[in-house]
């Protein structure tokens, strides 16, 4: 796949930034032919006549004639059928016009020949090449551990041909141990240009982002939708966004209204690919702006990652300070919108030769990315880590089918942690035709590892006019009172898009100037077994109008059964109560307080006002004029559902606040 993706290029440069197909086509046909030419002569012992011959298919090769030199090669060996030279690079011929099975029968002829001679080491080096090429992974493994007893044990040669060696064995085991995949094409509608690759997706897999190469050679960005049944058919994703030049790898947030995407010429930058964000409100995506020189360097950086909320950025850079040829890298980005400087994310993900096309979980913890650093089965393989107190754990290769002898670009893996998307590149006699855009359900051990998030989505609106408020939606874990998430509603629609992650106790907070804040508790600890549900809920935030009727639910502070004691998760709720009054100095609340019908309505009314009074105290201690807050028990006579069932006598027991 990602041969494919790194030979498509705008004005020498590819959206993976490999000038020239670096890593293929044309570099790697000028190294073969110059490997070709500089090889030893045929040496002594031949026929005038072979020499002749062999002579004369150099010479058309050197003159870029490859088909034409083979037939003179091919007659050389029938002159002198013992020529060993003559075999060697006849099979680089068959190599380089991608004849495959021939080219590896002629270096087997060569080493059948002289398997001891130094001479052989061609022949070992291009047969072993090219069966690790091709996944033959079992075929290769002999002649690699034949080749390396060539060299001294610690020279640079042998300890090249371990690492080999390495990927010959850890294929040979990968094809034995398959992943259960099976990657099934999206929709031919998709597939209005020669090639689609690095698919991204909004949370809820109903919007799609991707790169397309056009006839003309021109990389854009093209957005469908997924109505119910299929995918719509694709759409340039901006005219702003998408110019004569080429633009691509993009990255989306959660709810897709946030998009960085890569540009290598065309706008001013700072480097030779840079990167650019725009923003989308209603339907509209904002002029794109360059990240700036603390993203942006004079060195190359491209692939982006933005995590869920838009907050966090990895990137590949091949900036100074890394630890190979291409890191990822990442920054922070504070609430005023300005980035950190990025950080390299150093061992056990970034090695000495090159990482790639990183792709952060919704969760916040899956990093999955390529690599060509890490042992895997040829070229770039991906890898998933995961991120933890200590740091990032050692990276997996995903396996194979997943993983194959090709190079493996991108993977983008849904919210839910059910569903992969990737490019699929078609090839015809190893040559690369077309990429296409896959699906497939990752395999239950993978999944494992992807720990799962709910997707919350909906409308924010003012409770009485029904107008969209571009409010703030916050979640906050209640172990740790740390910020997991933070996003805006659109200032058009009201829409949000969130995430919420598995395994957790959260307070999700949804505010904006003017209005009384919403409090919301999302409770995982339970459902560990949960795959990521999709919850839609409307949020109507009522006005903070003195003497008005609203009145809103302190959803996440916990007493014990029939104690009116905080408990230390409670803090949370607290605290944003406290700085919601301390930003509001004229306001005067009341904190009121709610059973269930259980036991005796004298001890009820007790309990309710003494948890309501808690709340009062503990708001003092932090500094808010206690003349600003009446502390009320209602006790079991305002119920908000009938007391009939657990579930409606949880909701019973509750505090409230509202205006005065």
């Amino acid at each position: 796949m990602a041969a494919f993706i790194t030979n498509t290029q705008v004005s020498g440069y590819s959206l993976t930034g490999k000038r020239n197909g670096e890593y293929g086509g044309l570099l790697a046909l000028i190294g073969l032919f110059s490997f070709l030419l500089l090889l030893t002569s045929p040496g002594f012992g031949q026929t005038t006549k072979a020499r002749q011959l062999y002579d004369q298919s150099i010479k058309l090769f050197g003159e870029r004639r490859a088909t034409e030199a083979i037939p003179f090669m091919e007659q050389a060996i029938k002159e002198n059928p013992n020529f060993t030279d003559a075999y060697i690079k006849l099979g680089q011929l068959y190599e380089f016009t991608k004849r495959y099975e021939p080219a590896i029968a002629a270096y087997r002829n060569a080493l059948r020949l002289q398997p001891d001679s130094p001479a052989s080491g061609a022949a070992y080096q291009s047969l072993s090449n090219t069966l690790l090429r091709l996944g033959r992974y079992a075929e290769a493994l002999p002649y690699l551990e034949k080749y390396q007893t060539l060299f001294a044990p610690q020279s640079v040669q042998a300890k090249r041909i371990e690492r080999q060696i390495e990927t010959a064995r850890f294929g040979q085991n990968a094809l034995q141990r398959p992943q259960t995949v099976d990657p099934k094409p999206l929709s031919p509608v998709l597939q209005t240009t020669p090639s689609q690759y690095f698919p991204v997706l909004t949370a809820d897999e109903q919007t799609l982002v991707f790169t397309a190469l056009k006839p003309e050679g021109d990389e854009d960005l093209m957005v469908a939708t997924f109505n119910g049944e299929t995918w719509t058919p694709p759409v340039s994703l901006s005219p702003g966004i998408n110019t004569p030049e080429n633009e691509g790898t993009a990255s989306l947030s959660a709810d897709g209204r946030l998009i960085v995407f890569t540009a290598c010429q065309g706008r001013k930058g700072f480097g030779s690919c840079d990167l650019y964000v725009s923003q989308k409100t209603g339907d509209t995506w904002s002029t794109p702006d360059n990240l700036g020189p603390t993203i942006n360097t004079r060195f190359y950086e491209s692939q982006p990652a933005l995590s869920a909320d838009g907050r966090r950025l990895y990137f590949v850079s091949d900036r100074p300070g890394g630890k190979g040829r291409r890191d990822i890298w990442r920054a922070d980005r504070d609430s005023l919108g300005n980035w950190a400087d990025p950080v390299n994310l150093g061992d056990p993900i970034n090695t000495p030769q090159n990482e790639a096309s990183p792709f952060i979980h919704p969760n916040g913890q899956s990093l999955f990315f390529a690599s060509d650093g890490h042992i895997g089965l040829g070229g770039y393989d991906l890898f998933v880590s995961d991120s933890n107190q200590s740091g990032w754990s050692a990276p997996a290769n995903l396996g194979y089918p997943i993983n194959t002898s090709e190079d493996q670009a991108s993977l983008f893996v849904s919210a839910t942690g059910k569903r992969a998307y990737y490019s699929y590149e078609e090839q015809k006699d190893g040559v690369s035709q077309k990429s296409r855009l896959y699906a497939f359900d990752l395999p239950e051990s993978l999944r494992e590892r992807v720990r799962p998030v709910s997707i919350l989505k909906g409308v924010i609106a003012d409770a009485r006019t029904k107008k969209p408020l571009a409010a703030t939606i916050e979640l906050i874990d209640l172990k740790t009172n740390q910020v997991i998430t933070q996003v805006q509603a659109d200032a058009q629609t009201g829409q949000y898009t969130t995430v919420l992650p598995s395994g957790g106790e959260y307070a999700l907070y949804v505010s904006t100037p003017g209005y009384l804040f919403k409090s919301l508790s999302f409770d995982f600890t339970q459902k560990k077994s949960e795959r990521g549900d999709g919850l839609t809920l409307a949020v109507p935030l009522e006005p903070a109008v003195a003497g008005a009727t609203a009145k809103e639910i302190l959803n996440n502070l916990f007493f014990e059964s029939g104690r009116y004691d905080l408990a230390d998760k409670s803090r949370t709720e607290l605290n944003r109560l406290s700085a919601y009054l301390k930003m509001n100095p004229a306001l005067r609340i009341e904190i009121s307080g709610h059973t269930d019908d259980t036991g005796e309505a004298a001890a009820n009314q007790t309990l309710s006002q003494k948890r309501a009074q808690t709340v009062v105290t503990y708001l003092s201690q932090a500094g808010i004029d206690p003349g600003r807050i009446r502390a009320v028990g209602y006790g079991k006579t305002r119920p908000v559902a009938p007391n009939t069932n657990d579930e409606n006598r949880r909701l019973n027991r509750r505090i409230e606040w509202r205006v005065l």
